[in-house]
């Protein structure tokens, strides 16, 4: 897949994922956990079938990768949890996005480093960045709402909530 197209589909999926986030939705594990894992996985992939990618490299993978969960899960602690008929809910806040721009700003200049420290171009896949950042705010939300005692909302096919 292009590039360009790959950076385009992957940027759209995230913005809806943190519209819904903003008006609120029903918290269950699969919406939590599937779009992280899945560009994750993705991320992991294009770094297998890259080239030329030495020592140093995986080491600064490995360095942005606990980045990026440990960013995101700071940011998972923002989100406000919370029960609505019966089931658990989440809503980003404000601090929220306070944390995505400081998050942001913080990964750019991890970014910048690594490249000026020779960090191999294709080393930094966009869906491993965005899915390990996604992953660790999962991992925050969830360990939240398991600790609520309130169940998860069921997963249903077309979105809506069962009754």
């Amino acid at each position: 897949m292009n590039a360009w197209l790959s950076t385009a589909l992957i940027a759209a999926v995230a913005v809806a994922v943190v519209v819904k986030r903003l008006r609120g939705e029903p918290l269950n594990a699969r919406d939590l956990f599937a779009a992280p894992l899945i560009l994750t996985g993705l991320g992991a992939w294009t770094l297998w079938k890259a080239e030329g990618i030495g020592i140093a490299d995986t080491v600064w993978v490995v360095a942005g990768v606990l980045l990026g969960v440990s960013l995101g899960a700071v940011r998972g602690l923002t989100i406000q949890v919370f029960e609505r008929e019966g089931v658990l809910w989440q809503r980003y806040t404000g601090r929220t996005f306070a944390v995505m721009a400081v998050s942001a700003l913080i990964s750019f200049g991890f970014g910048f480093l690594a490249s000026r420290m020779g960090m191999h171009p294709q080393a930094r896949p966009v869906q491993l960045s965005i899915g390990v950042g996604f992953l660790g705010e999962a991992l925050a939300v969830g360990a939240r709402g398991v600790m609520t005692g309130v169940p998860f909302a069921p997963e249903t096919r077309d979105g809506r909530r069962r009754r």
